[in-house]
């Protein structure tokens, strides 16, 4: 979430609407000026409440990256900080805007509950705003739907996370109809849940409909739906193709690392990087638990294990 940009484009939005319809050149200097001090257009409590919630994102970002110096113990009292402060401040944002809805996700996600209680209440948040239907065409053009799509977004990597398999699907399906370029990434929950399904037209359907976006996501779904087929010689191309098209995809799979929930979404990384297929991984340990001898197998490729092994040494990487 680039929470400054969507507060900018709320901002000039409703300004625009005070003053009367400026022309294309009188906007453009107007959103310039808004870039320039967002605080000083922050009118509204819909705006000042995403104000708040900007600045605490940004506290949020910076103190990760101190990670690298805490030994585990002071690692997870610093992580437990971080989350509990970054969910006061969204606290703090619904009491300026009790219809914040991004404030809400993120204090939810931050709270890291289990799978279960944390999808039933993020369902009945999205009820609780179900106000109107989304715009036709693509909804994320409107940035005051974006929040909506977020929760969506949440909602079905969620259902994922507590293997909810099919309604994973369905709710992936709903995000990219509303939004057909998939700036959420619904795409990436949605073939992991068919991977799952052994569902191999549907991942065949995403895979034609989003081509030359190829993703961690993508590769590894592959290879799980075609291990869970039983087809292990196709599954082994798979999984080369996952070692070779992404950067430390295996060492991902053998050695999975701790990742941070997403506040709110996705942080954006470079397709088939280290940190995408961190993620990809992370995202897939249901299905991956749901088939534990998925892994020994992954082991039993040698070549597999010399890459990984490489991955970690190249990059000064526990082994």
């Amino acid at each position: 979430m680039n929470a400054w940009d969507e507060l900018v484009a709320r901002c000039a939005a409703r300004r625009n609407e005070k003053i009367g319809p400026l022309s294309d050149d009188a906007y453009a200097e107007l959103v310039l000026a808004v870039r320039q001090s967002p605080a000083d257009f922050a009118d509204e409590p819909g705006e000042r409440a995403l104000l708040v919630v900007a600045r605490a994102l940004d506290g949020y970002r910076a103190s990760l990256t101190r990670d690298d110096l805490l030994d585990d113990e002071s690692f997870e009292r610093e992580r437990a900080r971080r989350h509990s402060a970054l969910a006061a401040e969204c606290e703090r944002a619904v009491s300026i805007d009790p219809d914040c809805l991004d404030a809400r996700l993120i204090a939810l996600l931050a709270s890291e509950p289990d799978p279960d209680p944390l999808l039933t209440a993020l369902l009945e948040l999205e009820r609780a705003h179900a106000k109107e239907a989304l715009p036709e065409g693509d909804a994320w053009e409107d940035v005051f739907c974006r929040p909506r799509l977020r929760l969506r977004a949440a909602v079905a990597r969620t259902c994922l996370d507590g293997a909810r398999f099919r309604m994973a699907a369905s709710a992936a399906a709903s995000l990219t109809d509303a939004t057909p370029d998939d700036p959420l990434g619904a795409r990436h929950t949605h073939m992991l849940a068919c991977a799952r399904l052994e569902d191999e037209a549907g991942l065949g359907a995403l895979d034609a409909r989003f081509s030359g976006r190829e993703s961690a996501w993508s590769h590894l779904a592959r290879v799980l739906l075609l291990y869970k087929l039983d087809r292990l010689t196709a599954a082994r191309r798979a999984l080369r193709g996952f070692d070779s098209l992404c950067a430390g995809g295996a060492y991902a799979l053998l050695r999975p690392v701790l990742t941070e929930p997403y506040l709110p979404d996705r942080p954006d990384v470079a397709p088939c990087g280290f940190e995408e297929a961190v993620m990809a991984v992370r995202e897939a340990e249901p299905i991956i638990a749901d088939v534990p001898e998925f892994i020994a197998w992954c082991q039993e490729q040698e070549w597999l294990v010399a890459s990984a092994q490489a991955f970690a040494e190249r990059n000064d990487l526990d082994w």
